[in-house]
Parts: C-alpha cells; structure tokens; sequence
C-alpha cells in the first residue's frame, strides 16, 4: 500500500468517530433538555382577596376579646362546686372502705354464732352432771370406804368409779369452755348485779328482805358473750319490790 491510501484510509476511520460522536452528544443534549411537568394545580389564590399568610400568636391574642366578670365568676362558682363534689366523693369512699373493713372484721368474729350456741346445751348439760353429784361423795378421803360385798370381781370399789366418772365430765366441761374460749366466747354469772333486760332474762321474782329490789338473785343459767354481742342471756331470778 502506498503513503497516500494510508493517509486517506486514516481520514476517513477519524471522521467516521467524529460522526459517531457528534450524534452521542445531540442525543444526550436532548435527553437532558427534556422537561417534566407535574400533575398537580397551581393554588388558586382565595377568590375574597384575603391574605393566606397565617397570624402569629400574639396578633390572635389581640384579636381576642376580653372576658367578662359575669363569665369569670360564673366559672369560678363551678370550679368550687366541683372541688366541693369531690371532696364528698372521696368522703364517701373513705367512709365505705372502713364499713368494709368493719363488716368483714363481724364476719370474721361471728361466724361461728350459731354453732356456739347449739353448743352451750351440751355445756349446760356437763355442768347439772357436776352438780348433781355432791363434792363430798367423790372427795379422796371416802376412798377409803369399806369395798361392797362382791367387790373381789372389781378392780376398784363403787366409790372410786364414781369419782373417776365425775373427773372425766369435768374435764369434758373444761376442754370445751377452752375450746369456746379460742373463739371469743365466754360465760359470765350476774348474781348481785342491777337486772339488765338485755342480758339477763327473768325467770322468777321474790321478795328477799335486805335485798335491793331488782338486782340478780340466782343465775340458774350462765349468760355467754361472744366479743361484744351477747350470745344467750342469763336465766335469772330477781328481787321483788314489796313496796
């Protein structure tokens, strides 16, 4: 090949890249100059003619028009109704809270008010098996009796089986006491007191010289108290007036 193809060669390979180029350039300068439009209205300014510049706070509270006293002390008065309304609220409350408690402290202490009393018979019985056998026949120093006639079948003469029959009754009479004991229940006997009908029940009235008239002559049964609240009033008799 000679020079002059080779040069000529060459300029056509460098103005087909011109070419090439310029035509990348166009098209990038029309893609970047490419405008994008938005969907959305322009704001219409408000038809009225008023500003659409909002008001700072100190230009609304000069707008603001000044309270009357009428309208203050009528508020006022409502206030201090309801703080007086609350304060009975909380009154109220307290008031039941401490009604609870008590209820159910009574509760607690007098659930057991029926079943004593149906126990009190048996005490009541115990006690008239006491004092139908007299002291004197189950004292130690008539164990030494003579023994009955067949006493060789017995280990122990009649004497000493009566005195071991009268311990275990009152032992029973004794337990049991304790037992109403543990739950607040507890006798008491008014003989020598002022009758007082709401714990003492008259059975009888006598004339006793030397006695004051209305006061407690004999209890023939023991009064019981469970806490505070009688259980069973005592059967007693009283001193008549003779005047």
């Amino acid at each position: 090949m000679s020079f002059s193809s080779a040069l000529n060669s060459f300029r056509s390979s460098t103005a087909l890249l011109s070419s090439r180029s310029l035509t990348r350039s166009l098209r990038s300068a029309h893609l970047t100059g490419r405008r994008w439009y938005s969907d959305e209205k322009p704001s219409e300014p408000p038809k009225d003619g008023s500003s659409t510049k909002t008001e700072s706070p100190e230009q609304a509270k000069q707008e603001e028009k000044p309270v009357s006293p009428e309208v203050l002390k009528a508020k006022e008065a409502e206030v201090a109704d309801l703080k007086s309304r609350l304060r009975y609220l909380q009154a109220d409350f307290l008031n039941l809270q401490r009604n609870s408690a008590r209820e159910k402290e009574q509760q607690r202490d007098y659930a057991i008010t029926r079943f004593a009393s149906d126990l009190l018979e048996t005490v009541d019985v115990l006690g008239l098996a006491l004092k139908s056998v007299p002291q004197d026949a189950v004292s130690t120093s008539t164990s030494s009796s003579p023994p009955p006639p067949n006493s060789d079948s017995l280990p122990k003469s009649h004497q000493q089986y009566l005195q071991d029959l009268h311990t275990g009754v009152d032992m029973t009479h004794r337990l049991l006491l304790q037992t109403l004991f543990k739950y607040k229940v507890t006798p008491f006997d008014p003989t020598g007191e002022i009758f007082d009908p709401n714990r003492h029940e008259a059975i009888y009235q006598a004339p006793v010289p030397g006695k004051e008239p209305g006061t407690v002559l004999e209890t023939q049964k023991s009064g019981y108290m469970i806490k505070d609240r009688v259980l069973r009033a005592a059967q007693v008799g009283v001193v008549q007036d003779t005047s």
